[in-house]
This record gives structure tokens, C-alpha cells and sequence, in this order.
């Protein structure tokens, strides 16, 4: 008997209509669907009008381990077996990921149906540059471990998303009030998709003040990258050996600054060249 395949499906964050045609097809059709929570996916279905044909097996962090070799069993005989988490897209700090890698191990087949994920919708909303980003998980939960997370952002020059309960979220901003500044500009997303939801821009210090009251339901955090920081001296070493090459001072600030993000100005590194020679 040919072997069957691992279905990974994005689930909606909140509106049952941004469910794909595949996940709607694979929900109707799979063999075996494990779900993070099977009384959500049971309510999604029937949100869909879908009546699942196959069983449905919960699988989250705490049995993942022990129901795999199970479903690896239903792979080897031949079922389609439909991996979801309660929303967005399983493995992205959901349930799946030894599910997903015993696959590749076993050389079985693994499919992505893609769709909804609150990683890049909040990104997309965020108005914050998006051409290079992390994902960091959720916010560690205790202050001296956040703290310490939140110091190896302090020098990111990429924008950062991650989670963070709604309970913690006011402790949270006010931490990253004093490691990275009150300056820094983020944006905290609640309820993505849903009913009541709301997206709050501002800089870390307007949202450590906002966050001060009760915030509920889902939170996604989008972060500013820092601003990068150039180093004077290794600046005017590269002017020098511009002007070395025949570029006259001048042009060659301007093009050294055009290349160095958080370079001071043209003037500022001009009289910086005209220092050291002194």
C-alpha cells in the first residue's frame, strides 16, 4: 500500500471565512485529523457546514511525543493525516514540530496548506519595515529572563514580532521601556481578525502608558528594529582610503554616508576627517 501524507493546515485566527478551499476540503476528507484542541477544530468545522469523516485525535504539547509514532503507523498505511493547531499556522510556537520532523525522518510525504498566521498579519498591519524580520516566540514570563531576552533585541536592526499574554503585556512594555528606551517605536495588535480587533502604534513609552489598564484577548507585538549605530573611526578610516583612491573628501563623505545606515551627516563626518588629520 502506498503511503498516505501529513496534511500541515492554517487554520483561521478568527473569522471562519478566511478558512482556504483546501483546509475546508482536507477537514471534510482526511483519515485522521490531530488538532491541538479538538473541541475548537470541532467548532470550526461546523462553522464550515463540514462533517469530518475521519477520527479526530488531539495532539498538543504535552502528548505530542506519545501520539506520534501512532499517526506515523496511519502515514505508513496509506491516510491523509490533517495536522492543525486552535488558530493560524501550526509549528509557529504552536504544536507539530516533532510531528513535522519524524515525518522527514521516516521519508513520509508533508504537505503545507497554506493560510491565516498572526506572525505576518500583524506584520502586515504593523507599518514598520518588513523586508527583513524575526519571530521570537512568546515573551519569556518572568522579569529577570525578559530582561535579559530584551537586551539581545537592544542592537536588532531587524523588526521583531512576538506574542505576549495580555496579562503580562503592561509588565512587558514597561521592561522594554527600560532596556531599549521609551522611544522605540511598536505596535501590539489584539484580536487579530476578529470582532473587537485593534491595532496600537506608538513608541514603547505611549504603549507601557496605554497598557496600563486591562488589555484582553490574543496580543502580537511588532517592534522596531534599532537604528543602527556607525562607528566614527572605522568611518573616517574609509573616507581616507576613498580619498586615497583619488575621490576628494567631500564626495567621499557623502558616498560613505549614502552606504551607513546611522552614519552621522555629511558635515559631521567631514569634520571628523579634517579632526584626525590634525
Amino acid at each position: 500500500m502506498a503511503a498516505g501524507r501529513l496534511l500541515i493546515g492554517a487554520t483561521p485566527l478568527g473569522q471562519p471565512s478566511d478558512a482556504s478551499t483546501r483546509l475546508i476540503r482536507a477537514l471534510a476528507t482526511a483519515d485522521v485529523i490531530a488538532a491541538e484542541d479538538t473541541r475548537r477544530v470541532r467548532t470550526l468545522a461546523n462553522a464550515l457546514e463540514v462533517r469530518p469523516v475521519g477520527r479526530i485525535v488531539s495532539l498538543f504539547d504535552q502528548n505530542e511525543a506519545s501520539r506520534v509514532p501512532a499517526l506515523l503507523d496511519d502515514i505508513r498505511g496509506g491516510a491523509t493525516v490533517l495536522l492543525v493547531s486552535d488558530a493560524g499556522m501550526p509549528l509557529i510556537s504552536d504544536p507539530g514540530y516533532r510531528m513535522v520532523a519524524a515525518c522527514v525522518e521516516a521519508g513520509l510525504p508533508v504537505q503545507c496548506l497554506p493560510g491565516p498566521s498572526a506572525v505576518t498579519t500583524a506584520l502586515a498591519v504593523a507599518g514598520l519595515p518588513s523586508e527583513r524580520f524575526c519571530f521570537e516566540g512568546f515573551a519569556p514570563r518572568k522579569q529577570s529572563a525578559r530582561t535579559s531576552w530584551l537586551q539581545t533585541l537592544a542592537a536588532e536592526p531587524r523588526t521583531c514580532v512576538f506574542f505576549e499574554s495580555p496579562r503580562r503585556l503592561g509588565d512587558c512594555l514597561r521592561d522594554a521601556v527600560t532596556v531599549l528606551g521609551p522611544d522605540r517605536r511598536a505596535v501590539v495588535c489584539r484580536e487579530l481578525t476578529k470582532t473587537h480587533e485593534e491595532i496600537v502604534r506608538g513608541t514603547l513609552g505611549e504603549l507601557a502608558e496605554w497598557a496600563t489598564g486591562p488589555v484582553l484577548g490574543e496580543i502580537t507585538v511588532v517592534l522596531a528594529g534599532a537604528t543602527p549605530v556607525a562607528d566614527p573611526d572605522s568611518l573616517v578610516a574609509e573616507v581616507n582610503r576613498l580619498v586615497a583612491e583619488g575621490l576628494r573628501v567631500k564626495d567621499a563623505c557623502a558616498q560613505v554616508v549614502a552606504a551607513h545606515p546611522g552614519a552621522p551627516s555629511r558635515r559631521e563626518l567631514y569634520d571628523a576627517v579634517l579632526r584626525a588629520r590634525d
